[in-house]
């Protein structure tokens, strides 16, 4: 069963980055068909194949933009935008009864967040869309954040998500799709609520 819900959670991140990548300008068919490809529990790993055709593509205007938490501009923007979301993940699996130290996919012993981690991903997407409008207002380096794209970053949690073709604040998508989680583990249904950019 988690394999089965970390399939789910990898295709909508995929079919949600390509989604962007579209809102963007740019070809999003590739990761489409990735998406459509993602096994039960990500055996082929489509989501690291899905980063390498991503990343670049997002940020086209940063030649060789790597994504690495301690990487260059703006992973630094993209690391505070995702505390963020893994801040209302957490809150969201709390509020739905579930204990976020127990992952789907992500372990580590030392990692208190492993589900969020998890279900946070379907997510990251929308951070990556407000990263990347912050990046064409802002193309040179920036060593720290300053007070206006924090701001910018916190107003995350409250953009519009499809859920089912209805629309609703990323916060509230998030406990949709926890609460899914929960009856998931209960036996009493085995399809998330997952997010798509509107």
């Amino acid at each position: 069963m988690k394999k089965q819900l970390w399939q789910q959670v990898v295709k909508a991140k995929i079919s949600n980055q390509a989604a962007i990548l579209d809102k963007m300008g740019q070809d999003g068919g590739r990761l489409l068909k990735l998406a459509q490809e993602v096994r039960s529990g990500d055996v082929d790993n489509r989501e690291g194949v899905a980063a390498v055709y991503y990343w670049p593509r997002l940020f086209k205007g940063i030649p060789q933009f790597l994504r690495d938490p301690e990487g260059h501009y703006p992973n630094n923007v993209l690391n505070y935008g995702y505390a963020i979301l893994r801040a209302t993940v957490a809150r969201a699996l709390a509020g739905s009864g579930l204990h976020p130290t127990l992952g789907l996919f992500h372990r580590n012993r030392y990692n208190a967040y492993c589900l969020a981690d998890d279900m946070m991903e379907a997510y990251r997407p929308v951070v990556d869309q407000v990263v990347a409008g912050i990046v064409l207002d802002r193309p040179f380096a920036q060593t720290e954040l300053d007070q206006g794209v924090k701001i910018e970053l916190l107003r995350t949690h409250t953009l519009d998500v499809d859920m089912g073709g209805i629309k609703r604040p990323l916060m509230v998508a998030v406990s949709e799709t926890t609460a899914s989680l929960a009856r998931a583990f209960l036996g009493s249904d085995s399809q998330l609520a997952l997010p798509k950019p509107v």
